[in-house]
């Protein structure tokens, strides 16, 4: 893939949490042109005013098909995807509404990547390979209860990029996928733990993806999570068990 400054990057959930801040931050490394998207291009108003010149905002509901074939034909020069949009409900497997929260997670948090990565890819061939970054989480790889629902749904973004990743290759499409641990955002509000700032996580994601890292750790406790995993993987998951829902 190009070096970001001279990238066109198309990114999902662009205006809020995690998305706003690699907005921001792609911007700052000197990206040629981002398009932003979201379900709402109104909450785009401000980085679109801010850089006319470079932001283009995209109304895009990633659940929505005929929204994600008109992105990807009004983006058709993009050179970087960026899979950011998520959802996330603090539901255990056992809560009654656990089937119904995992079907919305799923759709958004796994659909969704794969409906977009499957849209972009003929046009990120088209334009010499480029790459897909996918968001995933810390727990993908060990399944933290409080997120229960939210936990598998990320593990199976975590599958379907390694998928990518072999079938892509042939095409010289760069596909990395990032495992951010707690985000000091509206979507981990509830959940008790030290959290890093956005604008921290958006940085080590753009320094990942321009070292073509195929998995990106960018926050401490990521990677101290993913450090135990190396070393002992059921010594993470009974860490990571111990994030019980409340009585």
């Amino acid at each position: 893939m190009t070096d970001l400054p001279s990238s066109v990057v198309f990114v999902t959930g662009a205006n809020r949490g995690i998305g706003r801040a690699l907005a921001q931050e792609l911007l700052t490394a000197g990206v040629s042109k981002l398009y932003a998207a979201a379900r709402d291009t109104d909450s785009l108003a401000e980085l679109v005013n801010a850089h006319p010149d470079r932001v283009i905002a995209i109304q895009l509901d990633v659940t929505k098909a005929n929204e994600i074939a008109s992105a990807a034909t009004l983006a058709s020069d993009t050179t970087l995807l960026i899979n950011n949009a998520g959802v996330a409900g603090f539901t255990s497997s056992m809560s009654g509404d656990a089937i119904e929260q995992a079907r919305v997670e799923m759709d958004v948090n796994y659909f969704a990547p794969l409906a977009v990565t499957q849209a972009f890819a003929p046009v990120l061939k088209a334009n010499g390979g480029g790459g897909v970054v996918s968001l995933s989480s810390i727990a993908a790889l060990s399944n933290f209860p409080v997120l229960g629902t939210y936990s598998a749904s990320k593990a199976a973004v975590h599958s379907l990029m390694q998928a990518f990743r072999a079938e892509l290759a042939a095409q010289g499409t760069y596909v990395g996928t990032v495992y951010p641990g707690p985000v000091d955002t509206d979507m981990a509000a509830n959940f008790e733990s030290e959290k890093t700032a956005p604008a921290d996580v958006a940085k080590a994601i753009l320094a990942g993806i321009s070292a073509k890292q195929e998995e990106i750790f960018p926050d401490a406790m990521s990677q101290n999570l993913v450090a135990v995993l190396d070393k002992d993987r059921h010594e993470l998951d009974a860490m990571t068990a111990t994030f019980l829902p409340a009585a």
